[in-house]
């Protein structure tokens, strides 16, 4: 960034081409004639200082005033810095992890399309602290918030059914999501709920997690993931069977309407997706952006150029560009 400090002297420059009319009327104007001895020494002379070189004196004049007119106008070069305040979120996906979720309405297989998914959610946020929680028949904080984010998709992607005793305790991963955020002091706290069944194990029920979530004033989105009527689920080996999808939607949505967040349902990758990004939307951070901006002087260059002119008119008009008398 280039700006003048003093831009009223640019206007300086109007005499340059002033000085230029009256230099080139002066020459067209000057005549006479002088008596000289010898003309060979006069010839030689004229050869060498005319010509070409006549006018180099009046151009070094022109350049050192130039040179001047910019340096007393001071031209300034700024550098610009950003002070950003985030005011970010903190979020914790508690995901499911039971056996169902080997489902393939969702490709290749639902756990496998939520992985995928949460982990462009998680690489779309900034600023925020971000949790992970897994449940089964049991749940437990598989990360708790952060904001190395790296960390959170290493273990997305080693996220697997069986790795906790097989159910489907929704109220527990819930109130696990919850408890996370009990010591927060974000401006927003949020939990991502995803399951694909009901409740059928833990100690607290969806609902009375989604109490806890709003007195503690935590938002709670909740994804249904399934499709409709039946699932392909593999039950050992190469064997599958069609397994009916049961998603206890009304617990979910009373859940999110308690805390004020949503219910999504989503019946494909793509409406999954989809719904997470819409989430993403949906919690957005705040983010305060103040520009600073530092000039330094650099008059210094042109003031130089401006004396350098000054002393080659100077040198030259007293040694080979030197007037005859």
């Amino acid at each position: 960034m280039y700006r003048f400090g003093d831009p009223q002297f640019l206007s300086l420059f109007l005499a340059i081409p002033a000085l230029l009319y009256v230099y080139v009327r002066r020459r067209r104007l000057r005549s006479g004639a002088i008596r000289y001895s010898d003309v060979e020494s006069l010839k030689q002379a004229d050869v060498r200082h005319t010509g070409r070189n006549r006018h180099v004196l009046f151009a070094l004049r022109l350049f050192a005033l130039a040179a001047l007119i910019i340096a007393f106008s001071r031209p300034q070069t700024g550098v610009t810095s950003e002070t950003v305040s985030a005011e970010g979120i903190d979020i914790v996906l508690a995901i499911d992890v039971s056996s169902s979720m080997l489902a393939e309405d969702l490709e290749p297989n639902r756990l496998e399309a939520v992985k995928a998914v949460a982990v462009e959610f998680v690489e779309g946020r900034r600023n925020d602290r971000i949790g992970l929680v897994v449940f089964a028949a049991e749940a437990f904080t598989q990360v708790p918030l952060t904001l190395d984010y790296s960390v959170i998709t290493d273990l997305l992607g080693q996220m697997e059914v069986g790795m906790i005793e097989d159910g489907t305790a929704v109220g527990m991963g819930l109130a696990t999501a919850v408890k996370r955020l009990q010591a927060s002091d974000a401006e927003s706290q949020v939990v991502v709920l995803l399951t694909d069944g009901r409740n059928n194990t833990g100690e607290i029920g969806p609902v009375t997690a989604g109490q806890m979530a709003r007195a503690l004033g935590v938002r709670v989105y909740t994804i249904g993931a399934g499709g409709e009527g039946l699932a392909r689920i593999p039950v050992g080996g190469r064997r599958y069977a069609n397994v009916e999808v049961d998603i206890d939607e009304a617990s979910l949505q009373e859940v999110a309407e308690t805390t004020g967040g949503r219910y999504f349902r989503a019946t494909d990758r793509q409406g999954l997706s989809e719904i997470y990004e819409e989430i993403d939307a949906l919690e957005t951070t705040e983010i305060e952006v103040e520009n600073f901006t530092t000039y330094g002087e650099l008059f210094h260059y042109p003031l130089a150029a401006g004396l350098l002119f000054l002393l080659l008119e100077v040198g030259l008009g007293q040694s080979v560009l030197r007037k005859l008398p």
